[in-house]
Order: structure tokens, then C-alpha cells, then sequence
């Protein structure tokens, strides 16, 4: 793995059509479970591949089992049901979790998962959480009747998830917390979710937060209880960029180098352009360079396309400025 502008991506990436159909036949019972599970391990072990054969240096599953990032989660824990279909932007749709006791987690939820994915390779591959702020915001709660509360009955569950990943051999370990662009008065909460989703553990740590207006909460940013912050840069002008000159700190900075809402391809020489202006701030080893977000709105030709001048632009900075 590389000790400079380490490359990875941020979770998640586009399902192919008929994994797409095989879960909707699963959810009216015309295929098995296991049938279904099998399709859903083999379009991993692609994704792993594709990352091998791009040379990124920690990889992730891809999310080929998952749907909706905090839907997935609470189907899977006590005290969580899941309502009908509620709109979350423009035609998408997502069953809205629902907090209807104290919640309980009955097994591990990703590790067999993760176990699965990294003896598919040598190198690194992350533990995806979805973290307890954003599974509590994009819930309904019919019990707390405190956010604080729900949060963090939500974290303590999480907490056991990342132990259970660390004790599995995991190294890396993901929190997301795309929430937190929403509210970001309550950026303290998050942090106290983070500190108690993250307690005990030796594993590098991430969290994922992205397209928000930070700059009144950067210094919240900048203590939240992560090794790695990752964020997107490209689709707002790597503006955040200005904020860590003015602030000094020894967390990596996952550098998000390219918009995953736009179809076409970002050039090499944007994403140079952006990594080189990252390293006028930081040195390379606080650096990662990833996608703004997880990719599984775009198509798999799209994704390669963007991923692969991510990888050339990541290169030819490495090449230029002599890291290794």
C-alpha cells in the first residue's frame, strides 16, 4: 500500500440490473434467500476485482447486500421495525425506519460480510457502518422521545458492530454520517454518537460526511473522535481546502476528487489540479484521495471511468511531487 495519497472509495457502488431484479424477486419470495445471496457474493467479488485491477489501496465491498445505508441496519436490530415506502429526493423512494423500543442488536450485522469480501483479496478492505446520528435522523421515533436518547442507544449498538469487525481482523473501520450536513447545530451530538460509536477500538477510524455547509461547524469537524475525515471537495470547489490552512491538525483528510452526481467523467488534470492544491495545505501522508460519495447512483461504466482518472490523476501527482 502506498504511503502517500493512499487511494479508496468512499462505500458503496452501482448494483448491476439483474442483482437489482433478483432482490426484487427475493422481496415477492420468487427466488431464495441463498439464491440471492450468491448473486449478491459474486457481484462483490467483481467489485473487488475492478478495485485490484484500478490498484487502489483500500477497498471496499461495494454494498452489493445492502439498500438503503440506515434501512439496512435497523431491519437488522431489536426495537427497529421499517414503515412504507417515504420519498427521500426527487422519484426515490426508501422504507423509513421506525424506533419502536430499546434497541438491541441479536448478532453481528456485517461481519460475516466483511470476512467475506477480505478473503477475497490481500489488501485492506474497510468495515461500512452506518453511523447512529444518521440512522436516528432518517427514522421515525416512536419511543425515545429524545434524539439524544435514540442516538445514542443507537451508538452503544454500533459500538458493539465495530468491536465485533476489530476482533474479526478488520483494519479500517467506517462510520457515515451524511446526516450531519442537515442539522449542523447539532454537530456536538454527532461527536458524542462518534466518541461512543468509536470507544475501545485500535482499528483506523472515518467518518463520512458530505455535501454540507461546514464552515460554521469546522472546528465541531475538525474534534469529531475519527482518524480520517472524509469530505467532499470537488463539487464544492474544494472551498474547505481554506479552512485547514488556518488550522492545524493530524487528521487525515480523505479528499473527495470528483462530483458522483454527474454522469461524464471528471478530467485527470481537474483532479490533479485538486489534489495539488490538498497538498499545498497538508502533507501526502494526510491524505486520501476518494470519490465526493458512494457511487451507486451511476453506472458501472460511469464509475470506472471516473475511478480510473481518479487513479491516473493520483499517479501522476505521485510522480511529480516524488512520493512514493
Amino acid at each position: 500500500m502506498h504511503n502517500n495519497l493512499i487511494t479508496t472509495a468512499v462505500g458503496s457502488y452501482p448494483k448491476p440490473p439483474h442483482l437489482m431484479e433478483a432482490r426484487a424477486k427475493a422481496a415477492r419470495a420468487q427466488i431464495s434467500r441463498d439464491e440471492l445471496m450468491d448473486l449478491e457474493k459474486k457481484a462483490t467479488e467483481h467489485w473487488i476485482r475492478l478495485q485490484e485491477d484500478l490498484d487502489m489501496d483500500i477497498l471496499v465491498d461495494g454494498e452489493m447486500y445492502r439498500g438503503d445505508m440506515a434501512t439496512y441496519f435497523a431491519e437488522n436490530l431489536e426495537g427497529m421495525d421499517i414503515s412504507g415506502l417515504v420519498r427521500s429526493y426527487g422519484n426515490r423512494y426508501y422504507r423509513k425506519p421506525v424506533a419502536t423500543g430499546a434497541i438491541k442488536r441479536p448478532k453481528a450485522i456485517t461481519v460475516d460480510w466483511w470476512k467475506y469480501s477480505q478473503s477475497l483479496t490481500d489488501r485492506p478492505v474497510k468495515g461500512m457502518l452506518t453511523g447512529p446520528y444518521t440512522i436516528a435522523d432518517w427514522s421515525f421515533d416512536e419511543h425515545f422521545g429524545s434524539r439524544e436518547a435514540f442516538v445514542l442507544n443507537l451508538a452503544r449498538v454500533i459500538n458493539e458492530e465495530a468491536r465485533d469487525l476489530q476482533a474479526a481482523g478488520c483494519r479500517y473501520i467506517q462510520i457515515d454520517e451524511p446526516a450531519a450536513s442537515t442539522r449542523p447545530e447539532e454537530m456536538a451530538l454527532v461527536a458524542e454518537g462518534l466518541r461512543v460509536s468509536t470507544e475501545g477500538l485500535d482499528a483506523v477510524t472515518i467518518t463520512h460526511i458530505c455535501y454540507g455547509d461546514f464552515a460554521t461547524v469546522f472546528d465541531g469537524i475538525l474534534t469529531l473522535p475519527v482518524d480520517v475525515l472524509d469530505l467532499e471537495m470537488a463539487n464544492s470547489d474544494y472551498h474547505l481546502l481554506e479552512y485547514f490552512e488556518d488550522k492545524k491538525t493530524d487528521k487525515i483528510l480523505a479528499l473527495g476528487v470528483f462530483d458522483v452526481h454527474h454522469h461524464a467523467p471528471e478530467s485527470i488534470e481537474a483532479m490533479e489540479a485538486g489534489i495539488e492544491r490538498a497538498l499545498n495545505v497538508l502533507p501526502g501522508k494526510q491524505i486520501w484521495v476518494t470519490p465526493d460519495c458512494g457511487l451507486k447512483t451511476r453506472t458501472e461504466e460511469e464509475s470506472m471511468a471516473k475511478l480510473k482518472n481518479m487513479m491516473q490523476a493520483t499517479n501522476n501527482v505521485r510522480a511529480r511531487r516524488g512520493l512514493s
